[in-house]
This record gives C-alpha cells, sequence and structure tokens, in this order.
C-alpha cells in the first residue's frame, strides 16, 4: 500500500523542512504531496523533496486548471517530471471558484470542460507533440515542450460529483478525492474503477491525532465550514446527502457564520476528520482503503499536537 503525507509542515520555514521530509522517508512515507491554495504554490516543495528524498514519489493536489496557461503549467509539470522521473504524479482540477475568481480574478467558467481540455493538452504535450488546437475553452498555437521525457507524468485528475469522477477515469490515470468519509469512498471509487482497474484513487484525509476529542472537534468545525460552504463542495455533499448541515448551510447564507460553524454536529465532524490516539487513526485510514482508496495522504490539522511527532506516530513503520 502507498502511504502518503502532505507536504510542507506548517509553520516552518521551507528551507528549515530538509530534515522532517528526510524523516518522512526514513518512516516509510511512499508518498509526499503538496497542495495549491493559499500557501506554498504546489512544485516548488516537491523539487526540494526530490533531492531531499529521492526514494519517494511525488504528487500535487492539486494544480488548478485556470490559474496557469496551458503551456506554462506543461512546462512546470515536464521540469520536475525530469528532476524526478517516474516519480511525479500530476493531479490537475477545477479548483473552486473562490481561489480562481475571488483569489486570482480569472472567470470560473465551464470548469468541467476547462480540466478536460488541460488534461488533453498536457498528454499531447508530454508526448512532445507540437500542439495547435483549438480546444472549447482555451486555444494554443504551435507550441512544443522542449524539455524531453524519459517517463512521463501520471495525471490524476481531482474530482467530487459523477461528472468528473468519470472524466479522471475516461481522461486521466485516476482520481483524487478529498473531503469525504470512509463510507462515501463506497460510492465514489468505482466510478473512477469502472473505467479500469488500474485507475488510481488518491485521498487526501484530514487527520489528528489528539484524543481530545471536545477539543479537536471544537477547532476542527473551523475547517469543515470553510470548506462546505464552498459552493462546489456544498453541491457534493449533497450529492452524497449528507445528514446534518442543512441548518450550517442556511445560517451562512444569513451571514451568521459562528452560529453556522456552531451548528455543524459532531458526528459530521466525525466522519470527514480523522482524530483520536493514533492507533484509532489508522484503524480509520485503513477504512478508506478498504473501502477503495488506493493511496490515502494525510492532511495533518496540527490541532493542540505537535505535527512532527504526530507525522511519527502515523507513520506505516
Amino acid at each position: 500500500m502507498r502511504y502518503g503525507m502532505t507536504i510542507p509542515l506548517d509553520g516552518i520555514p521551507l528551507h528549515q523542512q530538509r530534515a522532517y521530509i528526510e524523516e518522512l522517508a526514513d518512516r516509510g512515507y511512499t508518498d509526499l504531496w503538496t497542495a495549491e491554495a493559499g500557501g506554498t504554490d504546489g512544485f516548488t516543495p516537491l523539487a526540494l523533496a526530490s533531492t531531499w528524498a529521492p526514494s519517494v514519489r511525488l504528487g500535487c493536489a492539486i494544480f488548478p486548471a485556470f490559474t496557469r496557461g496551458p503551456a506554462l503549467l506543461a512546462m512546470s509539470a515536464a521540469t520536475l517530471a525530469s528532476a524526478a522521473p517516474g516519480r511525479f504524479v500530476m493531479g490537475v482540477g477545477a479548483s473552486s471558484n473562490v481561489i480562481v475568481e475571488g483569489w486570482n480574478g480569472i472567470p470560473f467558467e465551464k470548469p468541467y470542460q476547462r480540466t478536460r481540455d488541460v488534461v488533453k493538452f498536457l498528454r499531447a504535450a508530454f508526448r512532445g507533440e507540437k500542439v495547435s488546437e483549438g480546444y472549447e475553452t482555451f486555444s494554443v498555437k504551435g507550441f512544443r515542450l522542449g524539455v524531453p521525457l524519459e517517463q512521463p507524468p501520471r495525471i490524476l485528475v481531482a474530482a467530487l460529483r459523477e461528472g468528473m469522477l468519470n472524466l479522471a477515469g475516461r481522461v486521466g490515470d485516476g482520481a483524487i478525492i478529498n473531503w469525504l468519509s470512509a463510507d462515501d469512498v463506497k460510492r465514489v471509487a468505482p466510478i473512477v474503477k469502472a473505467h479500469g482497474e488500474d485507475k488510481e484513487v488518491v485521498a487526501r484525509i484530514f487527520v489528528c491525532p489528539n484524543p481530545d476529542a471536545d477539543k479537536v472537534r471544537g477547532m476542527a468545525r473551523f475547517a469543515v465550514s470553510s470548506y462546505l460552504n464552498v459552493p462546489v463542495y456544498a453541491a457534493f455533499h449533497q450529492w452524497l446527502a449528507r445528514e446534518g448541515l442543512d441548518e450550517m448551510w442556511s445560517l451562512w447564507k444569513q451571514g451568521d457564520r459562528k452560529g453556522a460553524t456552531a451548528s455543524i454536529p459532531d458526528r459530521v465532524v466525525d466522519e470527514l476528520i480523522v482524530h483520536g490516539p493514533p492507533e484509532k487513526c489508522r484503524e480509520h485510514i485503513q477504512r478508506y482503503v478498504d473501502n477503495g482508496v488506493d493511496t490515502p495522504v494525510i492532511g495533518l490539522l496540527p490541532l493542540g499536537i505537535d505535527p512532527r511527532q504526530a507525522a511519527r506516530d502515523l507513520a506505516p513503520k
């Protein structure tokens, strides 16, 4: 089984993280994954990790399909794939209106089509083809990737609902999923695997190995409300028929964010956030694997714990 950790560690300057990343590899983590939202970009920590931990697989969940031009995205990915041949997995997805439109001033239009078009373009670019193509959401004229690739990176598509899950299986090498429960995987993973059992399902799983359940729930509610009120995630959990969130959505729309956050039931937090003593967390993560996840990737929530010790406690060996 593959077993990943999200890097970089929160709260520590990137240039000081070499020892931490080396330790993750030594303790048996097979994968190191970045994310790209409001912190570091996705590429730089992976470039450092490619030399600091030369045995691990590297991935990003995800690179938004909107925020870089197609050619720049291909060049950046090819550069990292050339630096770490055979070890880089590229996660691509629509992201959200908050990141794309609110933060970057780019219209969040036709997210499904944009993601599909970017993946198709990347496939052609990674093959070394000269690309002159009018896609539905952008056009490329006369681009050829100048970086020779020993092995094109695998492309995984970030997916929530059925349309994107099918797209991940059809044009991608698999899917990246997040903000769902272990039981939800039983509904999500088969849609991807229907396109081939070799399609990989990577899950970002938010974990806090802290036995103080009340403390974790109190702080974790802020993470849940921050994400699940974003339209794409709200629609996802409505599709999943998640119970217990109607009051949160209603209060949030009324502008009562404090009340919305407080209204989230303990049960919902416990379904979406893995917490408790380390051994209990391991068992919970294993449920994701048992239900269809190929690669669990821990996203540490350092709520009242030391994150480096938490990584040790959750290590596969």
